[in-house]
């Protein structure tokens, strides 16, 4: 038996085939091989058509059975990791009433911001950890009060993830922590946050059922069997935001555990066993996959918009043609740590939380036309997002979160040494690149829903080791840190 997980992410969508017996990776593929489009209909606004993950959805799966020859009758379990904070809206016919504004979008910050104060900061924080900023309810309250003709139409409203099981099942559901992710569960009361459907005036009908991370949600209908080349029946047994599950596929599932990721953009996301907050909500706290009011697991998460982006915006329009991520690694190493003074700001992809919200863009900065060279600005480009990692790592620590060892995945931007080294010997903390991504942890969980794992722990077993960081103290690249988080405290 074999188990498939999604991970259906803003660039792509990638697909996983798991051995339910042994844990192994049998394959993996992705679908585009280029990213996906994402509009931006005005400034600071971004969104995809949820019929486009559905898409490549279809034809990842295709290209998996189709790479390893496996029959769909041997596939057990579907697993799903999606691309968080989104939304997605239809209506009673479970059409698609607009694009889907998602995580990076950034219209709905002053409605988010007006409700944390009109709420009361103090309720906000105690019973969703978080203030409504830039999250999914606030969103909603955009469509509301910009589009109410689309708004009168909507039946339900969906994170990424519940869209595309509806698709695979035709059944609409959610979790406790996808509403956590929208700002939409009470921590305090275990339910959905009636506080704020009723502050922005959101009809609570249209919060879809709610059920375990880990159970049989649904199964795939005869239409969604023909789409996918899938067994119809086959269930569906899980669903998680993208950084709880890359958490999970990372055996990051116990109190003082820390994940790291360098996608798109960046988090970094430790577990605690209790209900924390950040006063200024430039962390936030969503519940992990295994929490429960009675064994609470919080998952508190950085996240930094403009990290991967960036490097790849550096690397299609300032690269010379046909250079790849590896070819600027090289590159970037042949320079000193510090970039010669040269320093890039990587926040050029919508409100940043941990500044508190602003969105102060992306810029180069100490640029010297006599000195600086291609390979500077590469090198500059990772430590400029490394240092953004570090900046928000001290708001981490400040709130008791312990980080002298960091799991991360072997599929991003940690793949990178000067990337890592950076991190590691800033923060003092050893990084562990473990061989897994989000699609195979999914996959894995799935497992859990059909009891071909006991426990989560189990399926999470038998990840294997790449390679460490271990932290190199050096003092010029410390002071050119310093100098960066100077130059950015000062221009906020």
């Amino acid at each position: 038996m074999y188990l498939l997980g999604y991970d259906i992410g803003s660039s792509s969508v990638k697909a996983a085939l798991i051995d339910a017996k042994t844990g192994e990776k049998v394959a993996a593929v992705q679908s585009p091989d280029s990213e996906m489009e994402i509009l931006a209909p005005q400034p600071d606004q971004a969104e995809q058509d949820p019929d486009m993950w559905w898409e490549h959805v279809c034809l990842a799966t295709r290209k998996i059975l189709a790479q390893t020859g496996i029959a769909p009758s041997a596939i057990g379990s579907i697993g799903i990791s999606y691309q968080m904070h989104g939304l997605v809206l239809v209506n009673k016919h479970k059409q698609v009433l607009r694009p889907a504004i998602i995580w990076c979008d950034s219209r709905a910050v002053a409605i988010g911001q007006q409700a944390f104060q009109e709420i009361g900061p103090e309720k906000c924080l105690e019973h969703t950890l978080n203030s409504p900023g830039n999250f999914t309810a606030s969103k909603l309250k955009w469509v509301k009060e910009n589009e109410p003709d689309v708004y009168q139409r909507i039946d339900k409203m969906m994170l990424p993830g519940d869209y595309i099981a509806m698709k695979l099942t035709d059944d609409i559901c959610t979790t406790a922590g996808g509403l956590s992710e929208g700002i939409l569960w009470d921590f305090k009361t275990d339910k959905v946050a009636d506080f704020v459907l009723d502050y922005f005036g959101i009809d609570a009908g249209m919060i879809p059922t709610v059920v375990p991370n880990f159970t049989v949600q649904g199964r795939l209908t005869m239409e969604a069997a023909q789409a996918t080349g899938l067994t119809m029946g086959t269930p569906v047994t899980y669903r998680s935001g993208d950084q709880p599950n890359n958490a999970l596929s990372l055996n990051v599932l116990s109190p003082g555990e820390i994940a790291a990721t360098g996608g798109t953009s960046g988090v970094v996301y430790g577990v605690v066993d209790r209900a924390v907050y950040d006063p200024q909500s430039r962390v936030n706290g969503f519940a992990h996959v295994n929490h429960s009011a009675e064994n609470p697991r919080i998952g508190v998460l950085l996240c930094i918009n403009g990290t991967g982006i960036q490097y790849n915006w550096v690397r299609q329009q300032i690269a010379q043609d046909g250079l790849s991520y590896n070819d600027l690694e090289v590159l970037a190493a042949t320079i000193a740590p510090g970039s010669d003074g040269l320093q890039i700001f990587p926040f050029g992809n919508g409100a940043e939380r941990m500044l508190g919200n602003q969105n102060p863009g992306a810029r180069v900065s100490n640029l010297h036309f006599n000195r600086h060279t291609r390979a500077h600005l590469y090198r500059a480009a990772l430590e400029g997002i490394a240092f953004s990692f570090v900046y928000g790592m001290e708001i981490l620590a400040s709130m008791g979160l312990n980080m002298q060892v960091i799991r991360v995945g072997n599929d991003n931007l940690f793949q990178s040494a000067v990337f890592s080294n950076t991190i590691s010997s800033l923060t003092n903390s050893r990084i562990e690149v473990l061989e897994t991504n989000g699609a195979a942890g999914a996959a894995k969980a799935s497992g859990v829903g059909i009891g071909a794992s006991k426990t989560i722990e189990e399926a999470m077993q038998g990840v294997s080791l790449v390679r460490t960081y271990e932290p190199v103290p050096d003092e010029g690249l410390r002071r050119a840190w310093e100098a960066w988080r100077a130059e950015l405290v000062g221009s906020m």
